[in-house]
């Protein structure tokens, strides 16, 4: 039987893609144009270790439409060799680097020491702050965690709590950091136990609301279980939409707008 087809509008931003994973790399042109069939004009590719950064700036050079976040993933802080967040800091000023990340902490895996994490997360923040760059934050398991590093700045934070998987007291703290929340496929799926985060995607202020795939994760209903890739951010979109009340294209220009002001790439060619 034939998957069911990708609903198709636009314009969409995906705000993070792991498009230097192999599941997207080996197809990497059938991957865009079906994005681009979908509506999507942007996508942000996101760095997890220093090769991985080091890999989304090229593919940002080689490509039209696609922008680079260069970090350190909180799983990966562990695996990472002398000189790598140098690598990291001689990026940053790279073209089209557009981002800080993804970065932040995770208590779900036991991969690195929760203080070593800790202590990456506040490079990042930092090297945000000093390029005034948005962050791009990792968060599973340890929102209070969170929330208590950032509040400890004194100061907004421009950026993403990516994938956001919380509540609305929990939405309402980051917001009240300065932060965007961003949704994935979870928020397609059909499990009650995720009510609470679609009761987030309908509430919260639609300026500060984005889309994702975190391709090749997390894809969306009826595509729960197949690898993700950047035009599925439309079923994505398009269920938040219902969840408003709005007309999908309507959350989509919505969206749009906000991530290319806080990627600074209003205007950018399209893929």
């Amino acid at each position: 039987m034939a998957e069911p087809a990708t609903t198709a509008f636009g314009p969409l931003i995906d705000t993070h893609a792991h498009l230097d994973d192999p599941r997207m790399a080996r197809d990497l042109g059938g991957v865009l144009s079906r994005a681009r069939e979908a509506g999507v004009t942007q996508v942000v590719a996101i760095g997890t270790t220093a090769d991985s950064s080091r890999e989304t700036v090229a593919l940002a050079g080689a490509h039209r439409g696609l922008f680079a976040a260069i970090g350190i993933q909180p799983n990966h802080v562990a695996e990472a060799q002398p000189g790598d967040w140098e690598r990291i800091v001689d990026l940053v000023t790279a073209p089209k680097v557009v981002a800080i990340g993804e970065t932040g902490l995770d208590r779900y895996w036991d991969r690195s020491p929760f203080p070593l994490q800790q202590d990456l997360f506040d490079r990042h923040l930092a090297l945000a702050f000093e390029h005034d760059l948005p962050v791009v934050i990792h968060c599973r398991q340890c929102e209070a965690d969170i929330i208590t590093q950032l509040e400890r700045l004194g100061r907004p934070v421009s950026g993403i709590l990516h994938s956001f998987t919380g509540n609305w007291d929990d939405a309402q703290a980051f917001l009240a950091l300065g932060l965007h929340l961003s949704f994935a496929g979870m928020v397609t799926f059909r499990n009650e136990s995720l009510d609470p985060l679609r009761e987030v995607a309908a509430r919260m202020p639609i300026d500060r609301l984005l889309v994702e795939t975190d391709s090749p994760y997390l894809s969306p209903h009826p595509f729960r279980g197949k690898t993700n890739e950047p035009a599925r951010v439309a079923l994505t979109c398009g269920r938040i939409a219902e969840l408003r009340g709005m007309e999908p294209v309507a959350l989509a220009v919505q969206t749009t707008s906000n991530a290319a002001r806080l990627f600074g790439i209003e205007g950018a060619d399209p893929i």
